[in-house]
C-alpha cells in the first residue's frame, strides 16, 4: 500500500491552509465537512502532482465532540495520522483483524472525498495511528 495523505489536526483550518501555501508552496486540492466525523478537511498537495501523489490533511472540528476535537484538548495541534490507500478497506480489515491487529471498526465508514476508511490502534501499530483509506 503507499501512503495516500498524513493528517494534521489543527485548531483553525483557515490558517493551517495559510501556512501550509506559504511555508511549503503546496496547494488546495480538496475541502468538505465530513459530518459523520465532526471535522472539516482540508487536502493539500504540491502543484503539478499527479493524481494518486500523497498529500497533507488538515483535520478541524466542527465543534462537536468528536476525535479530533478530543485529540485537540488532549495533545494540542500536531500529527494525527498516517494514511495508506487500500483497493478494498474490508479486505484490508480482514487480513489485519486475522494477523492480530484489529481495526477500531468493525466495517469500513464513510470519509473524505467519498472514500470509506478505517482506524488501526496505536498500541497496534508501534505509536503511530494508521487509517485505511480507499473502496469500501
Amino acid at each position: 500500500m503507499r501512503i495516500d495523505h498524513i493528517g494534521i489536526a489543527v485548531e483553525n483550518l483557515d490558517d493551517a491552509i495559510r501556512l501550509y501555501e506559504e511555508t511549503a508552496g503546496l496547494v488546495l486540492t480538496h475541502r468538505e465537512e465530513v459530518r459523520t466525523q465532526k471535522v472539516r478537511v482540508a487536502f493539500l498537495g504540491h502543484p503539478g502532482e499527479a493524481e494518486g501523489a500523497t498529500e497533507i490533511e488538515l483535520l478541524e472540528p466542527t465543534g462537536e465532540e468528536g476525535a479530533i476535537a478530543s485529540f485537540l484538548r488532549k495533545r494540542g495541534p500536531g500529527l494525527h495520522h498516517l494514511a495508506f490507500h487500500a483497493d478494498s478497506v474490508g479486505r484490508e480489515m480482514a487480513r489485519l483483524k486475522s494477523s492480530g491487529r484489529p481495526p477500531l471498526q468493525e466495517a469500513p465508514r464513510p470519509g473524505a472525498r467519498g472514500h470509506h476508511v478505517c482506524f488501526l490502534h496505536p498500541k497496534d501499530c508501534g505509536g503511530a495511528l494508521l487509517e485505511l483509506v480507499g473502496a469500501p
